[in-house]
């Protein structure tokens, strides 16, 4: 019986499990429920996603990752547990061995913190993987060859950008504001101009109907439902796609700013490489409409969004885990 090998993208709002010659396995949002009370995982995934918001007081259902980093240890740590069995089965014979990915700016606590909760979830031996290296593994950019690439790989917690050359990462910046960010903007905004009071889930889904990172030359307009702040009861109001344009811009200001520092970075050779190729997006707030003309717009490189920019990194950590030879240079161990 062979060891299984397992790659996770541990994202802030979605996580995605690799196995090893299979492919993905399962994509599920990084939510977990628990007992308050003796801290029992209850749902996990699409499960748990559905009780944001609607538990009773016995049940706490919260996102463990913050920001792409962990900020609930022992739920996380449950939550990969969950994930492991779930391809393993419930018997696991032969421990498996696990990569995750994780941001390039992480420190060595919060990088350790990843390693200690794969380990104790049942892995036999963990390993890391950057992000920005995964997702340009997964987005097939040639990341070995002598020329300069670059990717900005924007997700729910964290957005970073990088440029690869020969194998590595030479510059990259990265700022903990992404697509939880823009969700946050659109609720303030409808708080701030029409007293209305939404949950994340119906703020994610304004940015997913109308959202846009440029104004629309034909406005789309939808009903949002919620509470009024001044009466506290449930009302209805409508929104038009450029007054999200308008809440969001500062957040998609400061996510061109991560790739604008980059680019002031990188040596002049590489410039000129990326000025032939472009910047390469990926992760799922990259699929916000418009966001790669803005990105354009802003930085006067061509921006194009990868195919499939979803699993770009979870595909490029299970390119790593099948060929831990190829990648060692780029990879932590324990």
């Amino acid at each position: 019986m062979m060891r299984k090998r397992i790659a996770i993208d541990l994202g802030t709002a979605n996580s995605l499990v690799w196995l090893a010659v299979k492919g993905l396995v399962m994509n599920e949002p990084t939510v977990v429920a628990i007992t308050r009370d003796d801290g029992r995982v209850v749902a996990v995934g699409n499960e748990a996603k559905e009780m944001l918001g609607r538990t009773p007081g016995n049940i706490m259902a919260s996102r463990p990752m913050r920001d792409g980093v962990i900020a609930d240890y022992r739920v996380t740590e449950a939550m990969l547990s969950y994930f492991i069995r779930r391809v393993c089965g419930r018997v696991v014979v032969l421990k498996p061995e696990v990569m995750i990915c994780v941001p390039a700016g992480v420190t060595q606590v919060e990088r350790r913190a990843v390693l200690d909760a794969t380990l104790s979830a049942g892995a036999r031996v963990a390993y890391l993987i950057d992000e920005p290296l995964a997702a340009a593994i997964g987005a097939r950019i040639p990341i070995a060859a002598a020329s300069g690439s670059m990717i900005i790989d924007i997700g729910g917690g964290s957005a970073e950008a990088a440029v690869i050359s020969l194998g590595g990462v030479v510059v990259h910046k990265s700022v903990r504001i992404a697509g939880n960010k823009i969700d946050e903007a659109i609720a303030g905004f409808l708080k701030r101009k029409h007293n209305l009071l939404v949950g994340e889930t119906t703020a994610e889904d304004v940015k997913l109907r109308i959202g846009s990172a440029t104004i629309l030359p034909q406005p789309e307009t939808i009903e949002v439902k919620g509470r009024d702040t001044v009466t506290g009861l449930p009302k209805a109001v409508p929104v038009t796609s450029n007054e999200v344009t308008e809440s969001i811009r500062p957040v998609l200001i400061q996510i061109v700013g991560a790739a604008k520092g980059v680019l002031e970075e990188t040596p002049p050779e590489l410039a000129s490489d990326i000025i032939d190729k472009g910047i390469v997006m990926s992760g799922g707030t990259s699929l916000l409409r418009n966001l790669d003309r803005l990105m354009t717009d802003l930085t006067g490189v061509p921006c194009h969004v990868a195919e499939e920019p979803l699993l770009c990194v979870v595909r490029g950590t299970g390119v790593a885990i099948e060929n831990l030879d190829l990648y060692k240079k780029s990879i932590t161990k324990r």
